[in-house]
C-alpha cells in the first residue's frame, strides 16, 4: 500500500535569475527570468509531517507562444496557473496518495485555466511543480531516496489518467527501474550561440566535453540548413563521435516548410554530417497544427514532440499520427514522463521503437536541475539536455552559503574551480550517485528567508 497524506500548506517564493549569455529559441530571446521556489508541508498517515521543495523557472513564451502575449504576460499566466493549482489542492481534504491528489485536481486546473485563457500546457505547470514538492516532503517522511520510492510506488501511480495502459504495466515498469548511474549532457547551440572560433561548438570551453549536440531551428529552411552546414563542419573538428538533436519549437508553420528542410538534409552533401548523426526532429511545427498533420514519410526521420504534450492523451495521439517520441520534462509533469515512459516500454516491446528523450528549459543548478536529472535517470534517458550550467553563471544570484551547502552535499555534481560553484561535467556526463539520499534528489533545500514570495499575477492585481 502506497502510504497517505494530508496537505497542509503551499508557499510559493521566487529569484531572479540573469543569463550570462543570450538564449535564443523559437520567437523569444531570454537575458533574464525568475525561477520559482514550491514550498509543501505535509503530513503523512502515522508519520508526522514533513516539508518538501522543487524549483524551475517561470519561462517567458514557451508554455504559450501566442504572439498577441507579452512574454510578462506569459510569466504571469504560469504564476496564475500556480495559484489556481494551489486552491484546488489545498481544497482535497482527508488522507490520500500522492497521485490520488494529482488526478483528483489535474482535470479541473485545466478546465479552471482554460476559462482564464491560460493553455493546457501553462495549466499543467502549476500542479507538476506542487507535485514535486508533494513528492519530495513524503519521500522525506519515509526516509527513502526517489529512486527506491518510485520504483515502490510510493505515490501511488495508477492507469486512471491513462486508459491505455494497465495497473499491471505501471507497476511492472516501475519496479523494473535501474537507475542510471551517469547521464550525458546533450550542449544546446541556440540561435544566437557563436558556431566558429573561441566560445563556438567546438570549443571546449563551450560544450565541456559533450558527446550530443540539440540544434535550435528558426523555422526558414535554406537559413537552418545553411547553419547547420556551419555548425556541422565545425563539430566534425571535435576528434570524437557526437550525435545531435534538432529543436524547432514550433517554428515551422506547415509540413511543406518542414518537408523542405528534410529534403535537404537527405541531398545536400554539407549536410552529411549532421543527416549522418541525426537522432531525431523536435517539435518542429506549432502544437495545433501538428495534432492534425500526419508525418507520413517523414516519419523515418524520428520525431518527438514537446511542446505538443499537454495532456496525458498526447502521446498516443502522436503515435497514431507517425511520431515516435516524446520528452519528458519534470516541468510538465512527472506522473506523465513516468506514463510516457511506461507507453513507450510497452509499445517498444510489441514492435517498432519509441523512446522518451529529457529536454530541459534551463534547469538551474540545485533543486530544479538534480530533480530533472533524477527523473531522466530512473526512467533510462541516457543523454540529456542540460542548459543552466550554459546559459547561467552557476548557481548566479544564489546566495554563497546555500550554494556551498548544494555543493557539500552533492560532490559528484558540484565543483569549484576558482569561479564560482558550477556544475560538475564528467567526460560529458553527469553523476547521479549523491541523488540517492531521502528526499526528491535532494539533501538540502534553499535558504527560504534568502527568497521573495511570488509575485501576483498582473491580471490580479488590477482585479
Amino acid at each position: 500500500m502506497s502510504p497517505r497524506l494530508k496537505l497542509r500548506d503551499i508557499a510559493f517564493f521566487e529569484r531572479p535569475v540573469q543569463f550570462a549569455r543570450p538564449f535564443r529559441f523559437g520567437a523569444v530571446t531570454i537575458n533574464a527570468t525568475p525561477q520559482l521556489f514550491v514550498r509543501a508541508e505535509i503530513e503523512v498517515e502515522d508519520r508526522g509531517t514533513a516539508v518538501g521543495a522543487s524549483a524551475e523557472l517561470l519561462v517567458p513564451k514557451w508554455f504559450d507562444k501566442r504572439p498577441e502575449l507579452s512574454p510578462a504576460q506569459t510569466v504571469d499566466s504560469l504564476r496564475r496557473s500556480l495559484q489556481i493549482a494551489r486552491g484546488l489542492y489545498l481544497a482535497r481534504g482527508g488522507f490520500r496518495t500522492a497521485f490520488d491528489l494529482h488526478a483528483a485536481c489535474i482535470g479541473a486546473q485545466v478546465a479552471t485555466c482554460a476559462k482564464q485563457n491560460i493553455p493546457a500546457l501553462a495549466a499543467s505547470y502549476g500542479p507538476a511543480e506542487i507535485d514535486k514538492a508533494i513528492l519530495d516532503a513524503l519521500l522525506r517522511a519515509i526516509r527513502t531516496s526517489f529512486f527506491d520510492g518510485m520504483a515502490a510506488n510510493i505515490a501511488g501511480i495508477d492507469a486512471r489518467l491513462s486508459p491505455d495502459l494497465s495497473e499491471r504495466d505501471i507497476g511492472a515498469f516501475l519496479s523494473g527501474r535501474m537507475p542510471l548511474a551517469r547521464v550525458a549532457i546533450r550542449h544546446t547551440v541556440g540561435l544566437d550561440d557563436v558556431v566558429e572560433g573561441e566560445g563556438g561548438v567546438a570549443d571546449p570551453r563551450e560544450n565541456t566535453g559533450a558527446r550530443y549536440f540539440k540544434l535550435k531551428l528558426s523555422g526558414d529552411p535554406a537559413a537552418d540548413a545553411a547553419r547547420l552546414a556551419r555548425i556541422g563542419k565545425e563539430l566534425d573538428t571535435l576528434g570524437r563521435d557526437y550525435k545531435v538533436t534538432l529543436d524547432a519549437n514550433e517554428q515551422y508553420a506547415d509540413f511543406a516548410a518542414l518537408q523542405a528542410l528534410m529534403d535537404r538534409l537527405d541531398r545536400d552533401a554539407a549536410l552529411r554530417p549532421i543527416a549522418t548523426r541525426l537522432l531525431y526532429v523536435e517539435q518542429p511545427m506549432p502544437r495545433d497544427i501538428t495534432l492534425q498533420s500526419p508525418l507520413g514519410k517523414l516519419a523515418a526521420r524520428g520525431f518527438i514532440i514537446d511542446e505538443a504534450d499537454d495532456s496525458y492523451d498526447a502521446f498516443p495521439a502522436a503515435r497514431a499520427l507517425g511520431y515516435r517520441g516524446i520528452s519528458s520534462k519534470s516541468c510538465k509533469g512527472v506522473y506523465k514522463s513516468i506514463a510516457n515512459a511506461t507507453r513507450a516500454a510497452k509499445w517498444s516491446s510489441e514492435g517498432g521503437t519509441f523512446f522518451v528523450t529529457a529536454e530541459d528549459l534551463t534547469c538551474q543548478a540545485g533543486l530544479a536541475v538534480q530533480q530533472d536529472l533524477a527523473l531522466g535517470a530512473f526512467i533510462g534517458v541516457t543523454h540529456a539536455e542540460r542548459n543552466g550550467h550554459h546559459y547561467v553563471d552557476g548557481f548566479g544570484d544564489t546566495p554563497s552559503a546555500e550554494a556551498q551547502a548544494f555543493a557539500a552535499a552533492h560532490p559528484d555534481l558540484y565543483t569549484d574551480a576558482g569561479q564560482g560553484i558550477r556544475l560538475s561535467i564528467h567526460d560529458g556526463d553527469l553523476l547521479t550517485g549523491s541523488l540517492h539520499t531521502a528526499g526528491f534528489a535532494t539533501a538540502v533545500h534553499p535558504d527560504w528567508s534568502a527568497l521573495r514570495p511570488l509575485e501576483q499575477p498582473l491580471q490580479e492585481q488590477l482585479a
